[in-house]
């Protein structure tokens, strides 16, 4: 497995071994993914959905192969229900200013939770503040879960859209997503569901979760940056004006008005991040090519073994859920250390974790702390790799002369 990353078998500068435990907030690339995209570029990239060259044709086909393929990962019905975006924050931002500014109005309530990521908060907040609408959060319990039995504080006759992420990038909190969605739908609102974190753990199906739209990055799923997907029921899609005009988007253009292409084009104006899109076809292909048993067998390990060497540390609180309910991911604080310097002892013996409050402040504010260190692992990353941050944190208690 480590052997597919060229980055996880290189020296760095400080001639450490990289320890690379930040895949939370990108994960590294296989040579298929590189190789792919090389491949876009040295042989045969064009422009796409334009040129009928050979060239064109068979970048084009390259695209839409990567859309069926993104399809089959979220087990979408139909290739149409998939867009092509650049990332999560750009998914979110679609439905926002499309769907959202059509369907919601003063008294409507978006209901979701403290612990998601900005981007799935801050869109719902610019919108709230435009329509009249009202944010409403799902309580949570005192270890980060969900309160399944408190879901009508927030999801009731007013509730227009439930926006909640699959999997806590702080927590690793995994809730029941179709649970959730079948009480936004008893309700009559529509569900929103960020995938980014949970897509590289856990196999994603958007049909049996029954979700309406779902968001996830290709750059945490072993795929490059500027590149995502925005699933979207297909009526849904069909119903929604344009977010972006321009190029490809159109069906006929006149003077004074346009008429829109069918979904997805609809919604990707202009050329795309080609090679990219490329990429991330080959990363969902290298991903599901491992075995979806296999790739949840080893987090649940990793997550289960960190937890039990992290609680060997003097000190250090993990916050979250116990690690057989979150994906492999933890933060933590250190009694009496800042997590800067932590992140900077740490990072002098090699080992890439990623500090501060990981665009979550409205959950450290409610965890009571200004920022955390976290580790997140990725399918190459090992026990021996647990081993060595603990021997670093408990290097570090030293360094910073921690009773």
């Amino acid at each position: 497995m480590r052997a597919q990353f060229p980055i996880l078998n290189r020296p760095l500068p400080n001639g450490k071994t990289l320890t690379y435990l930040d895949s939370g907030a990108t994960a590294q690339k296989p040579a298929a993914v590189l190789d792919a995209m090389r491949e876009c570029f040295e042989e045969y990239y064009s422009n796409v959905h334009r040129g009928k060259s050979t060239l064109g044709r068979r970048v084009t086909g390259a695209v839409e192969q990567a859309r069926e393929d993104c399809r089959r990962f979220v087990n979408a019905e139909d290739a149409s229900e998939i867009v092509f975006t650049a990332g999560t924050t750009a998914g979110v931002n679609l439905v926002a200013q499309t769907w959202a500014r059509a369907n919601l109005g003063e008294g409507d309530v978006i209901a979701t939770t403290l612990m998601e990521h900005h981007c799935n908060l801050v869109p719902w907040q610019m919108v709230a503040e435009e329509t009249g609408a009202e944010l409403r959060f799902l309580p949570l319990t005192d270890d980060g879960r969900i309160d399944m039995g408190r879901l009508d504080e927030a999801l009731g006759d007013r509730t227009k859209l439930l926006a909640v992420t699959a999997c806590s990038n702080v927590l690793g909190t995994l809730p029941d997503v179709r649970a959730l969605c079948d009480a936004a739908r008893s309700v009559g609102a529509v569900s929103l569901i960020d995938a980014a974190q949970f897509a590289p753990h856990r196999r994603t199906d958007v049909r049996a979760w029954g979700c309406d739209f779902l968001t996830f990055s290709g750059h945490k799923l072993y795929g490059p940056t500027g590149v995502g997907v925005l699933y979207g029921r297909r009526e849904l899609l069909e119903a929604m004006p344009p977010w972006q005009g321009g190029g490809n988007m159109i069906h006929r253009v006149f003077a004074d008005r346009s008429e829109w292409a069918p979904p997805p084009a609809k919604f990707e104006a202009g050329t795309p991040p080609i090679a990219e899109v490329v990429g991330l076809g080959a990363a969902v292909n290298w991903l599901e090519g491992l075995g979806w048993d296999a790739v949840e067998a080893h987090d649940r390990e990793l997550a289960a073994y960190a937890s039990e060497r992290l609680s060997e540390v003097p000190g250090l609180r993990v916050y979250g859920p116990e690690a057989e309910q979150r994906a492999a991911l933890a933060s933590f604080t250190v009694e009496g250390a800042a997590a800067e310097d932590l992140n900077f002892l740490l990072d002098r013996r090699g080992i890439a974790v990623r500090h501060g409050h990981h665009c979550t402040m409205p959950l450290h504010d409610l965890l009571g702390v200004p920022a955390t260190t976290r580790a997140s692992f990725g399918v190459y990353n090992t026990p021996a790799e647990v081993d060595v941050l603990i021997d670093a944190l408990l290097a570090a208690r030293i360094r910073l002369r921690l009773a």
